[in-house]
């Protein structure tokens, strides 16, 4: 390319027939990863443009340079970044666009329509020209009314998630915090039940019990409130040393697109990996998939049944309740509803029991106390069974066998046709009905933690 070339942008489409040559290119970033050091000595990220000559799936920049700081650091997807003496490669059977930190340069536009035409960062070898500004006002104008074609991305529901899986999310971030020093966590939800997890076999819950939740303290009840009580809230960590870069990026109330999520179950709760191979895909205002989600969930909303966890049904009778004509709630809707004390009815499953032994279940009084740990799709509780109540669920004081039977039903234990438990398999528990009491442990415990126990609930 001679000197007189540089005055001169390729369109996509003749950018990716120039293979093994050098172009200058300016585009909208759809998508992009956060900096990621290379096997070498090199810092590299990448990023997907777009233009009007090929604005489905666009091509793939991958940039390198010397450190991290040079690297772009792309304030938005969506903004506009104009490339010089790029060279197109071929990988496989996909064409793009190499930035070689020797000659190749850059520079940053924010995408929104606006008089500033200045760009928000440049790279060293950068030369502003007076006709860079005519293109940057043309993708601006043509993005605004534009609607991205996903192309061949899959984006899933958390509903579909599997672990062990890449996937990519349209959700909406409904909380970020840090969980511990340095250490951020991200929560997303998109109205949808994640799958239920199968546990191994039973914890010692004395000594190493199930947890609520995955962040180290509880999250305080104020902030509960502010969280969808129906579906699923993913939690969603950082790997080490990208977290930064994302951050800036991300607003509590947004919607976002990820692609390339890693999948993983830690204590039978889902948790949700950014890594390096992560990518942030650009969101519009009339975005298809976010606004199929959010159809999606008020219709859920609507129905009778919307409350109910979306895995449960057909479901076997397992548990009669008093209540029959009080609708259902959600554990979600349990932890943060206004009042104590209160009653609930819910579907849920029993993940945990303390004592894990049925022979231990009542006092040396004779009476029972019991720690269930239940389950949905929105939260986990400790649910306590004292007395009375005891007696219901379990028909009165059946014998230590017949109480093991009934303890196997409820948590899922596979067992021979023997009648022994199966070693190492994984349990699956049923779901039921359970009636829920919320109160306090005094009258002066206003301000204390409240405490759930289950009543009105026969097991049969």
């Amino acid at each position: 390319m001679g000197d007189g070339d540089d005055y001169k942008f390729l369109k996509i489409r003749d950018a990716v027939a120039s293979i093994n040559q050098r172009v200058n290119l300016i585009g909208v970033i759809i998508e992009f990863s956060a900096p990621r050091q290379t096997k070498g000595t090199d810092c590299c990220c990448t990023l997907r443009i777009i233009d009007e000559s090929h604005p489905k799936d666009g091509i793939s920049v991958n940039v390198f340079e010397e450190s991290m700081d040079k690297l772009p650091h792309i304030a938005s997807a969506g903004d506009i970044i104009q490339l010089s003496h790029v060279v197109m490669k071929t990988h496989g059977w996909e064409v793009n666009a190499v930035f070689n930190k020797k000659f190749s340069s850059f520079a940053l536009y924010g995408g929104k329509e606006s008089e500033n035409l200045r760009p928000y960062q440049v790279s060293s070898k950068f030369r502003p020209r007076e006709l860079d500004k005519k293109f940057i006002e043309g993708l601006r104008k043509w993005f605004v009314n534009f609607q991205l074609d996903e192309g061949s991305t899959d984006f899933l529901f958390l509903r579909e998630i599997k672990e062990g899986q890449r996937v990519n999310l349209a959700c909406k971030i409904v909380h970020i915090s840090e969980v511990a020093k340095d250490e951020w966590m991200t929560y997303l939800w998109d109205g949808t039940d994640a799958p239920p997890i199968r546990p191994t076999k039973l914890e010692d819950e004395q000594n190493n019990p199930l947890p609520l939740q995955l962040e180290p303290l509880s999250l305080p009840r104020d902030l509960l409130c502010t969280f969808p009580t129906v579906g699923t809230i993913l939690r969603v960590i950082f790997h080490q040393g990208i977290q930064k870069h994302y951050l800036d990026l991300l607003h509590v109330g947004k919607w976002v697109k990820f692609v390339n999520v890693l999948c993983e179950v830690h204590s039978g709760l889902w948790l949700g990996v950014l890594t390096h191979f992560t990518k942030l895909r650009c969101s519009q205002n009339e975005d298809h998939l976010i606004s199929t989600r959010q159809r999606l969930y008020d219709e859920r909303l609507s129905l009778e049944w919307g409350r109910i966890p979306y895995w449960c049904f057909p479901w076997a009778r397992l548990t009669e309740v008093d209540y029959d004509r009080v609708p259902f709630v959600t554990l979600m809707d349990v932890l943060t509803y206004r009042e104590v004390t209160a009653k609930f009815k819910c579907v849920a499953r029993v993940v945990a029991v303390l004592p894990w032994q049925a022979e231990d279940f009542c006092s040396p009084l004779g009476t029972y106390r019991i720690r269930l740990t239940l389950e949905d799709p929105t939260a986990r509780i400790h649910a306590f069974l004292f007395g009375e109540d005891g007696e219901k669920f379990f028909g009165g004081y059946p014998s230590v066998n017949v109480l093991k039977l009934k303890l196997n039903k409820l948590l899922g234990i596979t067992v021979s046709y023997t009648g022994k438990e199966v070693e190492n398999a994984l349990r699956n528990p049923p779901w039921a009905q359970f009636c829920l009491k919320s109160y306090y442990l005094s009258k002066n415990d206003v301000w204390g933690s409240r405490h759930y126990r289950i009543f009105g609930t026969k097991l049969e």
